[in-house]
């Protein structure tokens, strides 16, 4: 491998995950009260809906793909019965409508970031850092998924899957994304960059789960006028 393919194959991955792990840690301990997605669901609510949910169940369908494809080798899916025409030809019709939802979803919430002026206003210089990687991401995964997936018929589980599983086993096989075509690398490397600034960023909202309504205790609530009345009943 060259130099280059060296450092965006074994180096770029490590540098993002630090910058991923470290930089949550950070954020969480010196500046927890920035961790928010930064509603602005008072300014503007109607494109902010359609968006938002298209986006998120987008999304959802978008990682249970990747997890699928890249997380698990192919020789798994083959045991139970799944043969290769099979995935492949599900993770082009199931992983394709998955990220036209994603596209959409995220277009709108741009449109609406750039075309309501109250909206703009808001807007932190992170969010354009954020937001032109986030979307040439998803740009290229759908190339990946139609261009890659109907006209190439191009095998990414046997290249991409595995070099992107031993980043994790700490034995980088960036080989493999030599041989791979030139819009999975730009996928994977946009992805890498999105991946180091998050931290930085509003997308740290995504782990803010309110798990703790669940066990909650309820909320009294009282009216002004015979509110004694109301507590004694």
């Amino acid at each position: 491998m060259s130099r280059w393919d060296t450092l965006l194959w074994v180096l770029l991955p490590y540098i993002a995950l630090t910058s991923f792990v470290v930089g949550h840690v950070w954020r969480y301990r010196r500046d927890g009260y920035t961790w928010t997605a930064r509603s602005t669901q008072l300014l503007e609510r109607r494109l902010l809906l359609v968006g938002s949910l298209a986006f998120h169940f987008g999304i959802l369908g978008v990682i249970g793909g990747h997890v699928i494809g890249i997380l698990v080798p192919d020789s798994w899916t083959r045991a139970v019965g799944i043969s290769d025409g099979f995935y492949h030809w599900m993770a082009v019709i199931v992983g394709g409508a998955a990220g036209l939802l994603l596209c959409l979803g995220a277009l709108l919430l741009v449109y609406r970031r750039l075309r309501i002026d109250r909206v703009r206003a808001t807007t932190l210089r992170s969010d354009w850092v954020m937001y032109p990687l986030l979307l040439v991401t998803i740009v290229l995964g759908m190339l990946c998924t139609f261009v890659g997936g109907l006209l190439d018929e191009y095998h990414y589980r046997e290249t991409v899957s595995p070099w992107f599983r031993s980043v994790f086993t700490l034995d980088p096989k960036g080989s493999l994304m030599v041989e791979a075509p030139f819009v999975y690398q730009a996928h994977v490397t946009v992805a890498w960059l999105l991946y180091a600034v998050w931290p930085y960023t509003r997308l740290v909202h995504v782990w803010s789960v309110p798990v703790g309504y669940l066990a909650r205790s309820p909320i009294v609530y009282r009216a002004k006028r015979g509110a004694t009345r109301t507590a004694l009943r």
